[in-house]
């Protein structure tokens, strides 16, 4: 059956994200890395999910709520990435579903549960990530279907998704079968200690495929091991487009010719950072899926990131075309 044409696919770990608030003394006492993504087994998750108190429960994965916020915009999006035929993956796909994200990726009737991330939120808005990748990390090149992948102007894929062989060959067949269709590759580094796990598959990917790249300041530097200035000039010449983001310092649109300096932008009080990064790729996207000039592209995807650190959850309440110009 022929795929209807959408602005971005995403790729990605189709997870269930757990989230609650927490202190500082409870992530010490958990042997916890304030601020990273931890990779657990199962007895892990049954631990810390046995703890957990008054959680907020979504299907998540980064990828997947990029896809959530390209929605919210009033743009089109589909979904590649894998769930059990489980109580949480019925969750998963009826929540894609919800929200307008084609999402046909039959579901896994063996092998591991559906994955599922428990997010702890401290009151400096942080957020501490334990990632039980269940089934999600066993995405297999055949669940990849060139049809879907071309039916996208723009393909955008998730680093932590490098993180099992499967998966990488998977990420690897949607970047050959976009490429190919003349469909632009997007990635977004995930974060820094994903980028040093896979430093140089993601140096060549960047060298390769890769038109548009997302990171944060910490995943730049890493990813070429110098300050953020000297990284950015060795980015510029090797994409079409870098989307750096600084925190509270905004965010640079970087291309060989040019350097566009987006603000931060202000909706409230800063909660929970989680999902900033996946809401600030969605706007960015859903601009360049439209044409729109690039000031406008880093204006959009500041305001997604600036409703969902209002919030604690990595989706938007507020509906993000309410930030449309007209």
């Amino acid at each position: 059956m022929e795929q209807q044409p959408v602005d971005v696919v995403g790729v990605g770990n189709a997870m269930v994200d757990v989230i609650s608030q927490a202190v500082d003394d409870f992530l010490v006492d958990e042997g916890m890395e304030k601020g990273a993504m931890t990779l657990i087994d199962e007895d892990r998750a049954r631990h810390l999910y046995a703890g957990v108190q008054d959680a907020l429960e979504a299907s998540g994965g980064s990828a997947a709520n990029t896809m959530a916020g390209i929605a919210s915009f009033g743009g089109t999006a589909a979904y590649i990435g894998k769930v059990s035929d489980d109580q949480l993956g019925k969750t998963f796909a009826e929540d894609m579903a919800q929200i307008g994200v084609s999402f046909d990726v039959p579901r896994a009737t063996s092998g591991a549960a559906t994955g599922r991330c428990l997010i702890y939120v401290t009151p400096d808005a942080q957020r501490t990530m334990n990632t039980f990748l269940g089934i999600s990390a066993l995405l297999e090149p055949d669940d990849v279907q060139p049809e879907t992948v071309t039916s996208g102007a723009i393909t955008f894929c998730e680093g932590y998704l490098y993180d099992m062989p499967t998966a990488k060959a998977s990420i690897r067949k949607a970047m050959e079968v976009a490429g190919a269709a003349g469909r632009k590759v997007a990635m977004t580094a995930s974060d820094s200690f994903c980028v040093e796990r896979h430093h140089q598959d993601f140096l060549d990917l960047i060298d390769g495929p890769i038109d548009i790249l997302f990171a944060n300041e910490a995943e730049l530097k890493a990813l070429y091991h110098t300050d953020f200035e000297s990284a950015v000039e060795i980015l510029r010449p090797k994409v079409d487009l870098a989307c750096l983001t600084r925190g509270k310092d905004g965010s640079l649109l970087v291309t060989a010719d040019e350097v566009v300096e987006i603000k931060a932008e202000e909706i409230g009080p800063v909660v929970d950072t989680t999902g900033a990064g996946d809401q600030y790729a969605a706007g960015v996207l859903y601009g360049l899926a439209r044409d729109l000039p690039l000031p406008e592209v880093g204006r959009l995807g500041s305001m997604a990131a600036a409703e969902v650190i209002s919030h604690v959850g990595p989706r938007p309440l507020q509906p993000l075309s309410d930030f449309l110009d007209g």
